[in-house]
């Protein structure tokens, strides 16, 4: 289970170039993508290395040796030897994103799962690490200092212990001795079970089944959902995670991005606002002078000067913000 983000077409196309002819194993591939775009990801992997690769449909069957690239706009997922695609709630803003795809893997595989987290922002695929680490599965993150942009397999490495950082050109190698590590007669799971109650609801979700939040035993988290504006709780289990009824999910660093684009915009908004109310009263100011309302004047004029130096403050907090939030990035690629 393969994936990435921003950086990430250089990050695959090294790492499709460093599987073997012989690699017996499949692959499954997340990448973050407008979900308006159509992908070119699956003959760009099959110019880049000796495994063809072929853009996932729902049903198919999950073949050796081949690589799966997830569809645009939605998410994919394993159930035992077939792939599933849903229309499911985005998670971190992302349809298909990396971490349902990881949990179902957890789920379905076990210890026959292998996660790599390869370049990307945020920390799409940390938690899903974790969980394929938590079931026995093996852990990658493609090596900080060498991807493009390191947030993603940072955070990874965070979550799951026991994750190596390879280069993207190497993680051929280091799935091949993995595998030869597996048991020969396999272990992946039947469907009794592959049964594991968080994981259930969460890939239920995913997968655009009747089941909301509230079902998994989630706290009240007292934020908002910034897709749908629902109420987030906060998920048990691996680190602050948050889910809304309906599901959207979101890690605490993907709230935070969010909550401060959408604070961006409402002060983009208040100042627009003053702005205009700013030259309207300049207007009537100019008019009851040329009809000799003096009175009238000042009072518009007064008005105007308050709303100027309310747009200026407005102006000055955005600036902060975005100081604030250019340093926050630049501590989270140290």
């Amino acid at each position: 289970m393969v994936g990435a983000s921003a950086g990430g077409v250089e990050a695959l196309r090294a790492f499709a170039g460093g599987l073997s002819a012989g690699f017996e194993a499949a692959v499954c591939v997340v990448l973050h993508i407008p979900r308006g775009a159509a992908s070119a990801l699956a003959p760009i992997l099959r110019r880049s290395g000796p495994l063809p690769a072929v853009q996932a449909a729902d049903g198919m069957a999950i073949e050796p040796a081949q690589i799966h690239v997830a569809a645009p706009n939605a998410h994919l997922l394993v159930n035992a030897d077939r792939l599933r695609l849903s229309r499911g709630p985005a998670e971190n803003g992302h349809r298909p994103a990396v971490d349902p795809l990881f949990r179902s893997a957890a789920r379905w595989w076990g210890a026959e799962a292998i996660g790599v987290v390869l370049s990307g922002n945020r920390d799409d695929g940390a938690y899903g690490l974790a969980e394929i680490a938590r079931q026995g599965g093996a852990a990658l993150v493609q090596d900080p200092d060498e991807a493009l942009y390191p947030s993603m397999p940072r955070h990874a490495a965070a979550q799951a212990a026991r994750a190596r950082a390879v280069p993207a050109a190497g993680m051929g190698v280091a799935l091949a001795e993995l595998l030869a590590g597996l048991p020969s007669a396999g272990t992946r799971r039947t469907a009794a079970q592959a049964t594991l109650p968080t994981l259930d609801m969460e890939e239920a979700m995913a997968a655009m089944e009747d089941v909301t939040t509230d079902e998994i035993g989630g706290a009240p988290a007292g934020f908002g959902c910034p897709t749908c504006h629902g109420a987030l709780f906060e998920l048990p289990g691996l680190g602050h995670r948050f889910r809304c009824r309906v599901g959207h999910a979101w890690s605490a660093a993907g709230l935070l991005d969010e909550l401060g684009a959408s604070l961006e915009g409402a002060l983009w908004m208040a100042l627009r606002s003053l702005e205009e109310k700013a030259a309207l009263n300049h207007r009537m100011a100019e008019a009851a002078l040329g009809r000799g309302d003096g009175h009238s004047a000042d009072r518009y004029g007064e008005t105007a000067r308050d709303s100027d130096e309310a747009g200026r403050s407005i102006r000055r907090l955005i600036e902060r913000f975005g100081a604030l939030e250019d340093g926050e990035q630049v501590d989270e690629l140290r």
